[in-house]
């Protein structure tokens, strides 16, 4: 994937200053054709200027863009947003209110001079994937946010646009609508394959469309990632902390150990353990430790650490603890299903599986973003 002729769409070290402040950073990303990409990361990452960027919107000042091997922005030179065989979707959504459904999605087919029998084919078409064809005469006044949303959907992937380029779009929606379309949108890029750029900063909103996700952070890329690795192996403290909730666990080698607050493992239950010296971290989630009211076998692999359940949360579908281990003042959050109960104050003991805890830069190393 490293050349740019067999992506669809290519960034290379494209960066973007307003002034003296970087808002992009030497970014670099190649999308293989129908592939779904979404760039993730709290609010002033990067990620919106990186996609008005790849729409024609802003000009680069560092690097360049190219789809199917030509280059469609430099510092330069920028081809304009129309001529770029793009379509996008914005938060707002964007459809003309004095048309109906099927003149909003007729509207870009018809300003590429398709024939009037081959635009109602595939108005019609869209329409009936979207599930809004009994809808067609109606007025975007009359629909939905949903419904809008899906609209604006079938007039960006009607005229099969090379990229669709999509900001933020279910922000505006309320939070089941949301679940709803993101699964939609999936639906959608699996019938048509068109490559896409998703921008979010709602992590689960990426893990469910996404084939890849970038995750950024100060206008660089800290991880590019499927989303099982991505959440299981994260390679930074941000990425680690940014997709979904996790512990951090920062120790020591010591010898043949690692000492923890409260507690120290043998050094060799870590995988890939040799050659470890000094500070060490690593990203253990909630859902991957047991909680026990007797330890296991001593032969268990796994690291047992006794301490004391100092909250728990209801949360339907799971409990929430905070166990602080005895001797320190660690604090691991633990998940259990609903029927699994303990009580605040009660001695317990943790089960850390050390497969499942993924190493991070630790903050003695300077790895701490």
């Amino acid at each position: 994937m490293s050349h740019a002729q067999t992506a669809k769409l290519s960034l290379s070290g494209l960066g973007k200053s307003f002034g003296p402040v970087p808002a992009v950073v030497d970014v670099d990303l190649a999308l293989r054709p129908g592939e779904f990409v979404s760039l993730l990361g709290p609010s002033g990452c990067g990620k919106t200027t990186t996609l008005r960027m790849i729409a024609g919107f802003m000009k680069p000042t560092a690097g360049s863009i190219s789809v199917n091997g030509v280059t469609v922005s430099s510092t330069t030179q920028v081809v304009p947003p129309e001529k770029r065989g793009m379509s996008m979707i914005f938060q707002s959504y964007a459809i003309w209110p004095n048309m109906t459904v099927g003149e909003n999605v007729a509207f870009g087919l018809k300003l590429r001079k398709l024939g009037s029998a081959e635009v109602v084919q595939r108005v019609d078409r869209i329409l009936d994937t979207v599930q809004l064809r009994h809808l067609k005469d109606r007025y975007p006044a009359e629909l939905s946010g949903g419904q809008q949303q899906r609209v604006a959907l079938a007039r960006a992937i009607v005229i099969e646009p090379e990229v669709l380029l999509l900001d933020e779009p279910l922000s505006n929606l309320d939070a089941n609508l949301r679940e709803e379309m993101r699964s939609e949108i999936r639906r959608l890029h699996d019938a048509f394959r068109i490559t896409t750029v998703y921008v979010t900063h709602d992590q689960s909103e990426a893990m469910v469309t996404s084939d890849r996700i970038v995750v950024m952070n100060h206008g660089r890329i800290d991880q590019v990632d499927d989303p099982v690795a991505l959440y299981n192996r994260p390679k930074t403290r941000f990425v680690a902390g940014f997709i979904g909730r996790t512990n951090f666990l920062d120790g020591r080698v010591d010898g043949g150990q690692i000492v923890f607050p409260g507690f120290t493992v043998p050094l060799g239950s870590v995988p890939d353990s040799r050659g470890l010296t000094g500070p060490i971290s690593f990203s253990v989630r909630p859902q991957t430790i047991e909680i026990a009211t007797g330890r296991g076998a001593s032969t268990d692999a796994g690291w047992w650490v006794r301490g004391t359940v100092t909250e728990r949360s209801y949360l339907g579908e799971y409990w929430e603890y905070v166990v602080r281990p005895d001797g320190g003042d660690l604090r691991l959050r633990v998940t259990t299903p609903p029927m699994t109960v303990y009580d605040a104050g009660q001695a317990v003991w943790v089960r850390i599986d050390p497969d499942r805890a993924a190493p991070v830069p630790s903050p003695a190393n300077g790895g701490a973003q």
